[in-house]
């Protein structure tokens, strides 16, 4: 059996017994610290993931939690550390922790992780400068592409991307790094593709298209939309041709899994209510920190990406009258 901290402490705070004042002020009991783990800098969960959280500890209400993001290497690492109760919530992408859930696809194991919010789409591609003379996913096979950080999972989706359009990572030589350390790697001629992306916009591919002169390697079409009818976690999307300088055209992309965020089965069930609702009813406020903020509306945030959702998010979901039925 695992042996972890499992949230226990009650969502509201009572007032004392005995002793100075009511609690009304929240000033009499100890906080509830919630570590969130997010990414990297340079990617969109360090950005979104702080903005869910400074939100959260803003509207607390009578909710004694401090909410504390943590820097991370991505989702991979958060969702063993969830496991070994040293995150209670985290960012993640949904492609990630579908194979967590299964145990599959290089997890060890599976992974009891549970869905608190489906957030924005993670759309992502691979980029390359302009006189590189890459025009397709294809013209990767014998370059060197940086696809993330070591550690954090991407393969699991960036492998059967390029697999549907003829690649394998025999195919090509990996580097391994930061969305904001490509840019450079770009720059200084060390890789020619990354593979960049998040919420649009994403802070790495908004520097590329101030700093170089770059193309969006394009997906085939109908590679793309089989991806889309293969995988839960993939998703058709488009990035408007106003969102990085260098495109002159929509870009028919690819959501290539969501990011989410999520916590442990075993999370207290009213806390996570309490963390659903308090996100749900500012959810205005998080879209004014960062565009993703967006994505938490009706036909988003319980959106089923492969992995379950946590029974107190279904319960406020199911409330308000917003949780997706079977075959809906």
């Amino acid at each position: 059996m695992k042996n972890r901290l499992l949230i226990l402490l009650p969502a509201l705070v009572l007032p004392l017994a005995c002793g100075a004042g009511d609690g009304a002020d929240g000033g009499s009991v100890n906080p509830q610290f919630l570590s969130m783990g997010t990414a990297p800098v340079g990617g969109a969960f360090p950005v979104v993931g702080g903005a869910i959280a400074e939100v959260l500890n803003d509207n607390r209400g009578e909710n004694n939690w401090r909410v504390q993001p943590r820097g991370t290497k991505g989702s991979q690492e958060n969702i063993r550390r969830l496991a070994r109760g040293e995150l209670e919530l985290a960012m993640s992408n949904s492609a990630i922790s579908y194979f967590a859930v299964l145990g599959e696809s290089g997890w060890e194991q599976s992974y009891e992780i549970r869905a608190v919010a489906t957030l924005a789409p993670n759309i992502a591609t691979f980029i390359a400068k302009a006189d590189s003379g890459l025009t397709s996913l294809g013209d990767l096979a014998g370059k060197r592409a940086m696809v993330g950080v070591a550690g954090a999972g991407f393969e699991m989706f960036v492998e059967p991307l390029l697999a549907a359009h003829g690649v394998t990572y025999d195919d090509f030589t990996q580097v391994y790094g930061t969305q904001s350390g490509a840019v450079d790697m770009l720059g200084d001629g060390t890789i020619d593709a990354a593979f960049l992306g998040g919420a649009v916009p994403t802070g790495s591919v908004t520097q590329a298209s101030s700093t170089h002169d770059i193309v969006f390697l394009p997906f085939d079409e109908d590679k793309r939309q089989q991806l889309a009818r293969d995988y839960p976690f993939f998703q058709l999307a488009t990035i408007p041709a106003d969102a990085y300088s260098d495109l002159t055209e929509d870009y028919p992309g690819l959501n290539v899994g969501s990011m989410h965020l999520i916590t442990y089965a075993d999370a207290d069930e009213e806390l996570v209510y309490q963390i659903t609702r308090t996100i749900w009813e500012n959810r205005q406020a998080i879209a004014e920190k960062h565009p993703a903020g967006r994505a938490i509306n009706e036909a988003n945030v319980a959106r089923d990406t492969g992995t379950p959702f946590h029974a107190g998010a279904e319960r406020f979901y199911r409330e308000i009258g917003i949780w997706p039925e079977a075959g809906g």
